[in-house]
C-alpha cells in the first residue's frame, strides 16, 4: 500500500511539474538572437539591430505588457518591425494592440506590415482603419507594398576604407526596407485577383517595386511559405511570422501544424538560407484559434546584421 501511495505521489509531482512548465512557457516571452552575416551589408549597418515582433494577436504579458516592453528595451534595437497579426480578428482588441505600440514606439522607430488577421478585419469591418490611424498617431511607419531606405545614426562613424578591399566588391550602397501587405488585402479590393495565388500576388508587388541589385533588401512579409518567391527575386533578408512555430513542437520533429503549410510545416521557426536569401521565421507571441502552445515559448527575435569584411 505504501508503495502505491509513493507512486501516486511521484506521478502527481511529475504531472504538476509538467503542467507548471507548460503554463510558464505560455506566460513568458523569450528573446531569440539571430546573426545575419553578409558581405552585401553596407558597412554603416554592420552591427545594426532589428527586433521583430510578430503575431501578437492582442496578447498581453504583465500589466501594460510590461514584460514584453522590458524585453524590447533590453534588446537595445535600432528599429522594431511588426510582421503582421498585431490584432486577432476573432477577438479584436484595438486598444490593447495600440497600448503596446505606444510604449514600444518610445524605444526605437517602428515599421509595420499587415497579416491575414488584419486582412480579415479589413473585409468585415472598419476596425483595421482604426488600427492604422492609431499606428500613425504613435509614429509607426506602415508599409503597404512599399520600399523605403533605412538610415542609421552610426553611418557617419563608418568609413568605406574599413572594409577589406579584397572582398568588398559586392557591398551594397543602401539598405531598403520593403513591406509587403498581406495578399488578402488585394483580394478584398480587386475581383481580378481572386484567381491568383498568394505567391502570384506577392510577385506582382515585388515587380512593381523594381528593387535595385545594389541595395541590401530587408523584406517584411507575413507569409513564410512563399520562401521560393523571395529567393527567386533575390531578396537578401526576409522577416516573417504566421506559422506560430507550428503551435505544438516536438523534439527532432519541429512544429506540428502551420497555416498555409499544413502538418509538419517546412518553414515554422528560425533561420532558412538559400542562395543569397536568408529568411527568419518568428514563432510569434500570441495565439489565435488554438489558445495554448506546447514546447513553443512566445518570442521576439533580435536580428543583428554583420559584414564579415569589416576590419
Amino acid at each position: 500500500m505504501r508503495r502505491v501511495i509513493w507512486r501516486f505521489c511521484w506521478i502527481s509531482i511529475l504531472v504538476f511539474a509538467f503542467l507548471a512548465w507548460v503554463l510558464w512557457t505560455n506566460a513568458t516571452v523569450m528573446m531569440e538572437t539571430i546573426p545575419i552575416v553578409s558581405s552585401r551589408i553596407p558597412p554603416a549597418f554592420s552591427g545594426y539591430r532589428i527586433v521583430q515582433v510578430s503575431d501578437l494577436h492582442n496578447a498581453v504579458f504583465g500589466k501594460e505588457n510590461r514584460q514584453l516592453i522590458d524585453l524590447l528595451a533590453k534588446a537595445d534595437p535600432d528599429c522594431i518591425v511588426l510582421t503582421g497579426d498585431l490584432v486577432d480578428c476573432h477577438h479584436t482588441n484595438i486598444e490593447a494592440a495600440l497600448d503596446f505600440v505606444k510604449n514600444a514606439s518610445r524605444i526605437a522607430p517602428m515599421y509595420y506590415v499587415s497579416g491575414n488577421h488584419e486582412a480579415y478585419l479589413d473585409l468585415a469591418s472598419d476596425q483595421y482603419q482604426l488600427l492604422k490611424a492609431g499606428l500613425k498617431q504613435y509614429g509607426v511607419t506602415i508599409l503597404e507594398n512599399e520600399a523605403i531606405a533605412l538610415s542609421n545614426s552610426q553611418s557617419a562613424s563608418f568609413d568605406q576604407a574599413a572594409l577589406n578591399p579584397e572582398n568588398s566588391s559586392d557591398v551594397c550602397d543602401q539598405v531598403l526596407l520593403i513591406g509587403l501587405s498581406d495578399p488578402g488585402f488585394i483580394r478584398n479590393r480587386s475581383n481580378a485577383s481572386n484567381g491568383l495565388s498568394n505567391g502570384q500576388i506577392i510577385q506582382s508587388a515585388l515587380d512593381s517595386l523594381a528593387i535595385p541589385e545594389t541595395s541590401y533588401s530587408i523584406v517584411l512579409a507575413h507569409h513564410p511559405e512563399l520562401f521560393e518567391t523571395y529567393v527567386e527575386n533575390q531578396m537578401d533578408l526576409v522577416l516573417s511570422g504566421h506559422a506560430h512555430g507550428g503551435q505544438f513542437r516536438l523534439p527532432f520533429v519541429g512544429g506540428i501544424y502551420a497555416p498555409n503549410q499544413g502538418f509538419l510545416p517546412q518553414y515554422d521557426a528560425g533561420l532558412y538560407t538559400r542562395e543569397q536569401t536568408n529568411m527568419v521565421v518568428s514563432r510569434g507571441i500570441g495565439n489565435s484559434e488554438i489558445p495554448l502552445r506546447f514546447n513553443n515559448q512566445p518570442e521576439i527575435v533580435l536580428i543583428v546584421l554583420s559584414n564579415p569584411n569589416m576590419n
